[in-house]
């Protein structure tokens, strides 16, 4: 049977329209090249970048989700293929390569729905939130063995929680006196005891959940590894497209973007020729406030685009 679990493709057009710009709305050619989707979720974007290339084109997609993995298998397209891998892994592709890449941040509605995965705290489910349950330690096991210190530095850095101490002292308290916290729900509950104040229409566990869950997959890490990756992989004028969710990831794609898109001049040499630009700033797109209101986990996004360049090698 198939899984109940929907996912609404965040600024699909935006996103896809970012790849192809010399494709004009109606165009009837097609684009030759090799594009990547590095993060498959569903295959929304993966299916729409499809429709856009001709026989020559190529889609290689990258996901670190068993679940993706499987969904992509049902795409039967001699252009398309598929690595079970994070998309920190694009540095294996070629130099030079890649035509147009998109990375569409953060975590699918399917992911988040199915109480199995234990990312959501509206839902009793098993503490996992690992993106890729082949591998790794899920929250619950390091939530067993870290130290208050740890786990409060974590609730802080990666979910920007102003009480992150409190929540991380009443974790190590309920272990102690009760044994680990297994489950989304139990964890959802402590950290609910110990904000005091939350803003409103917020759940008080949202900060804490997003934060574990950025940890537990090295999400902020991997980033960065692909963004620098992209510099080697990306052909002049090739595309990337970046869609973030929080701040957090926003904040690193926009420093990103800004530092490569200046030349710097040595300052030991003041008359040496700078270096080089390696990409060209394009602009943030936000979604529109009708697929805002027909989906409302689109209101955070931010899809920013750059060019590379040829030059800064």
């Amino acid at each position: 049977m198939d899984e109940p679990w929907t996912h609404t493709t965040v600024m699909l057009k935006e996103a896809v329209d970012a790849l192809f710009p010399d494709m004009p709305p109606g165009a009837s050619s097609l684009a030759a090249g090799t594009y990547v989707d590095g993060t498959f979720g569903r295959g929304g974007h993966s299916r729409a970048i499809l429709a856009r290339l001709g026989p020559e084109g190529r889609l290689i997609a990258f996901d670190k989700d068993a679940e993706a993995v499987a969904e992509a298998a049902r795409i039967q397209d001699a252009r398309f293929s598929i690595r079970h891998q994070g998309f920190k892994d694009l540095g294996e592709l070629q130099p030079a390569s890649v035509s147009g890449l998109l990375l569409d941040l953060g975590i699918s509605s399917p992911q988040i729905d199915n109480p199995a995965r234990g990312f959501s705290f509206r839902f009793e489910g098993p503490l996992d939130m690992r993106m890729d349950t082949t591998r790794g330690e899920s929250v619950a096991e390091w939530l067993a063995t870290a130290d208050q210190q740890q786990i409060a530095e974590v609730i802080r850095d990666y979910g920007e929680e102003r009480f992150a101490v409190q929540i991380a002292k009443a974790i190590v308290a309920r272990r102690q006196e009760r044994g680990p916290i297994s489950t989304t729900t139990e964890l959802a509950q402590l950290v609910a005891g110990a904000v005091k104040t939350r803003e409103p229409g917020q759940n008080p566990a949202t900060r804490t959940f997003q934060a574990l869950r950025i940890f537990i997959n090295a999400e902020l890490e991997e980033l960065q590894q692909a963004l620098e990756a992209s510099l080697d992989v990306l052909k002049p004028q090739g595309r990337l497209a970046v869609i973030s969710f929080h701040s957090l990831e926003d904040r690193i794609v926009k420093q990103f973007i800004a530092k490569h898109s200046r030349e710097v001049y040595d300052r030991r040499a003041p008359f040496a020729a700078p270096k080089a630009m390696k990409l060209k700033s394009l602009g943030r797109v936000k979604p529109s406030q009708a697929e805002v209101d027909g989906n409302p986990r689109a209101r955070s996004a931010i899809l920013r685009i750059a060019e590379r360049t040829a030059g800064g090698s």
